[in-house]
C-alpha cells in the first residue's frame, strides 16, 4: 500500500462517529408471536369457518385467526407465553370440528391412505334408497301417475333410514354449529327435511283406523292423496339429502384435487430414488429413508428428489416449478440442483443437501399453503353475510309458511314452500366464492414463479395501476463491472484504493459492492479487517480500518468527492462509487451494468396493460435518464434516498394511484413497505424479501407482468363468484317462497350453486401469459415431430 497514504492516515485524530440511519428498532417492545397451521375436518360451509374464528378470537392468547373453508385450514398467530399449539387444537375441537397440527414436514409425509379420497359408502347408500323414489317419479313423467311409487310404508322405512342414519353427519354438524352460536347450512337442511319427514309420518299414521293392517294397506298408489292414500312427501326429504350430499362430495373432490396446487407440487418429487451404496452400487430406496449427505443419481427423464450439489456427471435441468422459466439450465460438478427439477438430458450424481420441507420446493409448498389459507379483504363481505344468513333464512321460511297457509288454507302447500326456502338458501356459494379463487390464483402464480405472501397481497396486486422499479438488479443484470476510475491524488495506486473499498464493501449487499469485491478478487488483492461497520441507506457504507481511519464508500456526496466537470462520456451513463478516508476523498470508480435481456419486453407488456411504469434509483440522474430512455419510461427519478422513494410512493397513493414497487436491496425496503403491492427480485436481500408482498423466483422481469395479470384475473374471478352467489340467493329464495320451486329442484339448485362457483374458479388454472400463448401458437404452426 502507498506509504504516504498510511502516514497521512496516522496523523489524523480518530473520533467516534454518531451515524444517523433510517433504521429504528422496537424489538424490545414487540410481543412474542408464534404461528401455527391447523388442518380442520368437518366444516360444511363458511359459517363453520366463521364459528371457529369467533371462538378463537375470544381467547386472550390469540392475536389473529384466519380459517379457510375451501382449503380446510386455519392459520393462527398466538402468544406462546400464554398458550400452546395443543391448547389451540383443543379449543377448535370443542367447537365440534377435528383439528390436527400441521407438522413441519407433514406436507411431505402424506401417505397414499392420507391423500386418497375415501370411498363414498354413505353417498352410495343414499342413492340406493333414492332409486325407488326416482322410479316412481319417472312413472309420473310417462303418464303412470303414482302407480310406480312404492307403498307408503316402504317410503317411510327408506326415508327413516336416510333421515336418521345416512344423514347423521348433517345432524352432528348442525348441533355443533348451534352450540357454537353460529348456525350453518346443515341447520337449514335438517330443519327442512325433518319437517317433511315428521309431517308425512303424521299424515300416514293418522290415515285410516290406525291399525297396523290399515297402515300397511294404505298408500298402495304411492301417496300424494291419490286413491284415498295419505298426501305424504317422503321422496322430497330423501331427494334433498341425496342432492345436497352429492354436491358436498363433488365440492370436496374439487377442493382437494383440481383446486389444490400443493398436491401437484408434492408430486414433483419421486417416491423412490437411486441411492449409492458403500460398495458403489445403486439400489432403489424410499425417499423417506434418504438422509442429508447421501449420494443419489438422477437420470434423463427423472426428477431430482432433494436439494443437492452435483458431484459427478452433467445434464440439463428444468426448474420451471420454482422459477417459472422453462429454459433448461446446464448442471455440472459443483452446481446446486433443486428438488423437483426435471433432468431433460444427461445423468447426475448429487449429494443431498436438504430434503422434504427443508428444500426450496418445501419452502414453496409451505409458503403456498400459508398463502392459500389466508383471507382476502373481499371475503370480509361474505363473512358478514353468512354470519346472519341462517337466522334470516329461517325467519323468511316461517313467514312464507304462515302467509301461504293463511292465503291458501293448505298446510301441505305452505310446508313445501317453506321447506323450499330452507333448502335453496346456500351460504356455501358465498363462502367458497373468495377462497376457491384465491387457491386457484395462488397455484397459477406459483407456477409462473411468483410467491404471494398472502391473499391480501394477491388482491392488492390485482388492482395496481402504477409500477415503480429500482434500476440496479431489477432492470439491469445486477453484475456491474468497473469501466473507468479517477484518483484525486495521481500518486495513489488504483489497486490500493480498490483494496480499501472492497474491504469495506464486503460487508454490504448491493450489486455495486459485489462488483468491487469481484474486481479485487480478480487482481488477487486480500481484504483488510474492518470494524464499526454502519450502512447508511441510500448513501453508502462506512467502517474503520486500523491504521487508516474512517473509510466511506458510496455516493460522491457521501465520500465528500467533487468530480471534474469534463469527464469521459462513460461517467454520464455509469454508476459512481467514491471512496474517502476521514472525509478526504481518494477517488472513484465508474461501474456499468447491462439491462436484462427481457427488460424491454417486460416494460412494454406492462405499459400495454395500461400500467404506468416509473423508474426510481439512488444512482445519479444522468444514468437513470439514460436507462429510462432505452426503455421508453417517461418518469425517471435519480439520486433517490430510501426515504425519498417511500415519500414518492406515498404521494402517488395520495393522488389515487394503486402502486406496486419492485426492488432487490435494503434501500428499496421502505418504499416496498409503503406500496400497495411489492415484489422482491430473485436473490434480493433478506430485508427486501421480508418487506415484499410477493417474491419473484426468477431473474426475468416478465414475472412482474405475469403477477399483475394473474392477480387481476383472480380478483375478477372473485367478483364474478360473489356476484353469482348473491344473485343466486336473491332470486332463488323469492322463487321458492312463491312456490315456483319444489324442495327437490331447490336442493339440486343449491348443490349446483356451489359446484358452479368452484368450476368458475377452476378456469383460473388454465391461465396463460401472452408469452405462453405465443409459444403455443408457434408450436402449433411447427412441423409435427416424427415418431421415435
Amino acid at each position: 500500500m502507498n506509504d504516504s497514504l498510511r502516514t497521512d492516515a496516522h496523523n489524523q485524530q480518530q473520533n467516534a462517529y454518531d451515524v444517523e440511519t433510517d433504521i429504528q428498532s422496537n424489538t424490545s417492545l414487540a410481543p412474542k408471536r408464534a404461528h401455527l397451521q391447523l388442518a380442520i375436518e368437518g366444516m360444511t360451509c363458511q359459517a363453520c369457518a366463521s364459528r371457529i374464528e369467533k371462538v378463537l378470537n375470544k381467547k386472550p392468547a390469540i392475536y389473529e385467526v384466519s380459517v379457510n373453508f375451501a382449503g380446510e385450514t386455519a392459520n393462527v398467530d398466538y402468544d406462546p407465553t400464554q398458550t400452546t399449539p395443543e391448547q389451540v387444537t383443543e379449543w377448535v375441537n370443542k367447537t365440534g370440528f377435528i383439528a390436527n397440527l400441521q407438522a413441519a414436514d407433514s406436507l411431505f409425509a402424506q401417505t397414499d391412505e392420507d391423500t386418497a379420497t375415501q370411498y363414498p359408502w354413505r353417498l352410495i347408500g343414499l342413492w340406493v334408497c333414492l332409486v325407488p323414489f326416482l322410479v316412481g317419479m319417472a312413472g309420473m313423467l310417462v303418464g303412470q301417475g303414482m302407480a310406480w311409487m312404492p307403498p307408503v310404508w316402504i317410503q317411510f322405512v327408506l326415508a327413516t333410514i336416510v333421515q336418521f342414519g345416512l344423514a347423521l353427519p348433517f345432524y352432528k354438524s348442525a348441533w355443533a354449529s348451534i352450540k357454537g352460536g353460529l348456525a350453518n347450512m346443515d341447520v337449514l337442511v335438517v330443519i327442512g327435511t325433518v319437517t317433511i319427514w315428521a309431517y308425512s309420518t303424521y299424515l300416514w299414521l293418522t290415515h285410516g283406523d290406525g291399525t297396523l293392517n290399515s297402515l300397511l294397506q294404505s298408500g298402495h298408489a304411492g301417496g300424494h292423496g291419490i286413491d284415498g292414500s295419505p298426501a305424504v312427501y317422503f321422496e322430497a326429504g330423501v331427494m334433498v339429502i341425496a342432492f345436497v350430499r352429492t354436491g358436498k362430495y363433488l365440492e370436496e373432490r374439487t377442493k382437494k384435487h383440481s383446486l389444490n396446487s400443493i398436491d401437484l407440487l408434492l408430486s414433483l418429487t419421486p417416491d423412490e430414488v437411486e441411492q449409492q451404496q458403500p460398495n458403489g452400487d445403486f439400489h432403489n430406496v424410499a425417499l423417506q429413508e434418504v438422509q442429508v449427505g447421501d449420494i443419489l443419481r438422477a437420470k434423463q427423464g427423472s426428477r431430482v428428489a432433494t436439494d443437492g450439489i452435483v458431484i459427478d456427471g452433467s445434464g440439463w435441468c428444468v426448474e420451471s416449478h420454482l422459477t417459472g422459466e422453462s429454459v433448461p439450465l446446464k448442471k455440472e460438478q459443483g452446481d446446486g440442483i433443486l428438488a423437483g427439477a426435471l433432468v431433460e438430458n444427461g445423468s447426475l450424481l448429487y449429494r443431498v443437501r436438504a430434503k422434504g420441507s427443508d428444500t426450496k420446493l418445501g419452502d414453496m409448498v409451505q409458503a403456498l399453503s400459508d398463502a392459500q389459507g389466508s383471507k382476502a379483504n373481499l371475503a370480509r363481505l361474505a363473512d358478514r353475510v353468512t354470519a346472519i344468513f341462517v337466522p334470516v333464512v329461517v325467519t323468511i321460511a316461517l313467514v312464507t309458511f304462515g302467509l301461504t297457509w293463511w292465503l291458501t288454507g293448505m298446510v301441505d302447500t305452505a310446508l313445501m314452500h317453506a321447506v323450499s326456502v330452507l333448502v335453496i338458501a346456500c351460504p356455501c356459494a358465498l363462502g367458497l366464492a373468495t377462497p376457491a379463487a384465491i387457491m386457484a390464483g395462488m397455484g397459477v402464480a406459483a407456477r409462473h414463479g411468483v410467491w404471494f405472501k398472502d391473499a391480501q397481497s394477491l388482491e392488492a396486486a390485482g388492482s395496481i395501476d402504477t409500477v415503480v422499479l429500482d434500476k440496479t438488479g431489477t432492470l439491469t443484470i445486477g453484475k456491474p463491472t468497473i469501466v473507468d476510475q479517477v484518483m484525486v491524488d495521481k500518486s495513489l495506486a488504483v489497486d490500493d484504493v480498490l483494496q480499501i473499498a472492497a474491504s469495506v464493501e464486503a460487508h454490504a449487499s448491493h450489486p455495486l459492492a459485489t462488483a468491487l469485491i469481484n474486481a479485487a478478487t480478480e487482481r488477487h488483492l486480500p481484504l483488510m479487517n474492518v470494524t464499526d461497520i454502519s450502512v447508511i441507506k441510500g448513501a453508502g457504507i462506512q467502517a474503520n480500518i486500523e491504521g487508516l481511519g474512517l473509510v466511506k464508500v458510496g455516493t460522491a456526496e457521501f465520500a465528500n468527492l467533487t468530480l471534474p466537470k469534463l469527464m469521459p462520456k462513460v461517467w454520464q451513463i455509469a454508476s459512481t462509487v467514491a471512496i474517502s478516508i476521514n472525509d478526504e476523498a481518494l477517488g472513484a470508480f465508474a461501474l456499468a451494468d447491462d439491462l436484462k435481456a427481457d427488460t424491454p419486453q417486460a416494460i412494454t407488456a406492462l405499459q400495454d396493460a395500461g400500467i404506468n411504469v416509473i423508474l426510481m434509483s439512488g444512482d445519479k440522474q444522468s444514468v437513470v435518464d439514460h436507462v429510462a430512455g432505452q426503455l421508453g419510461i417517461a418518469q425517471a427519478y435519480g439520486k433517490m434516498s430510501p426515504r425519498n422513494k417511500a415519500s414518492q410512493v406515498a404521494l402517488l397513493q395520495t393522488a389515487g394511484h394503486k402502486v406496486a414497487m419492485a426492488g432487490d436491496g435494503v434501500n428499496d425496503a421502505p418504499a416496498m413497505a409503503t406500496a400497495d403491492a411489492s415484489f422482491a427480485m430473485f436473490e434480493g436481500t433478506d430485508v427486501a424479501q421480508h418487506s415484499a408482498s410477493a417474491r419473484l423466483m426468477g431473474e426475468s422481469l416478465m414475472h412482474i407482468d405475469a403477477a399483475q395479470k394473474i392477480a387481476n384475473a383472480t380478483v375478477r374471478n372473485i367478483k364474478q363468484n360473489l356476484f353469482f352467489a348473491f344473485i343466486y340467493n336473491c332470486l332463488g329464495i323469492p322463487l321458492a317462497a312463491f312456490g315456483f320451486l319444489n324442495p327437490m329442484i331447490a336442493a339440486a339448485a343449491m348443490a349446483l350453486s356451489s359446484i358452479s362457483v368452484l368450476m368458475n374458479a377452476l378456469r383460473l388454472t388454465r391461465f396463460k401469459t401472452k408469452v405462453e400463448l405465443d409459444n403455443t401458437v408457434s408450436n402449433s404452426r411447427a412441423c409435427p415431430q416424427t415418431k421415435q
